[in-house]
Parts: C-alpha cells; sequence; structure tokens
C-alpha cells in the first residue's frame, strides 16, 4: 500500500514555477515596481514561498520575452533601482494567462471533487 504525502514546500515551489510568470505579471500590474517589493507583495498575496533566488530569472525571462520592460530608478539614498512594467503584450499575455488559468483551474478542481472523499476517507 502506498502512503499518500502532503504538498510539503518542495512540491508547491515545484507548483509554482509553472505559474510564477504570470503571478509576477499580475503584481506588476498593479504598478511598476523592483525584485524584492515583488517578493514581499507575493509574500502579502499568499506566496510566501518564492524568494528572490526564484524572482530574477522568472523577470529576465518575461523581459526577453518582451513581456515586461526595465528601467533604473533612484532609490532613497541608495544606489538606482531597476524597476520593471508591464508592455503592451505583457498585459494582453496577462489576461490571456487569466482565462488560460482559470479553465486548468476550473479542469482540475472538476477532476479532484471526483475523488475527494474517496481520498478522505
Amino acid at each position: 500500500m502506498h502512503r499518500m504525502v502532503g504538498l510539503g514546500s518542495s512540491r508547491r515551489s515545484q507548483l509554482l514555477r509553472g505559474v510564477l510568470d504570470v503571478c509576477l505579471l499580475a503584481v506588476i500590474a498593479d504598478q511598476p515596481t523592483y525584485g524584492y517589493e515583488m517578493t514581499k507583495r507575493l509574500a502579502e498575496r499568499g506566496l510566501d514561498i518564492v524568494g528572490e533566488g526564484s524572482i530574477y530569472p522568472a523577470l529576465a525571462r518575461v523581459e526577453r520575452d518582451g513581456l515586461v520592460e526595465a528601467y533604473m530608478e533612484a532609490s532613497n539614498g541608495g544606489p538606482a533601482r531597476k524597476y520593471y512594467r508591464l508592455t503592451p503584450a505583457g498585459r494582453a499575455a496577462l489576461g490571456q494567462w487569466i482565462e488560460d488559468w482559470r479553465a486548468t483551474r476550473s479542469a482540475v478542481d472538476g477532476v479532484l471533487r471526483t475523488i475527494e472523499t474517496e481520498v478522505s476517507t
């Protein structure tokens, strides 16, 4: 008999890796921001397992894909910070990804509901 393993932080990290880009675009859509601030905003929204080590490669990817653009802005008393804002392509991609996510989430929820009672008993 196989033992079911709970959704630990490693598994959550793996799941999140697939949707991190859309989460970053959603945070940036609120207002342009820099990397460390993004980790704080994601944590405030419940994604506290996302660290700066995950943010920067994802930001480089969405910038390379033309979904965000970076610019430098002076900070209070420190070096200039690299801020990110959505491009028109990024705004369009975010809208499409939200639709795709809702459809995927609905389908997965449907599958899980069919076995939920079997697993919980």
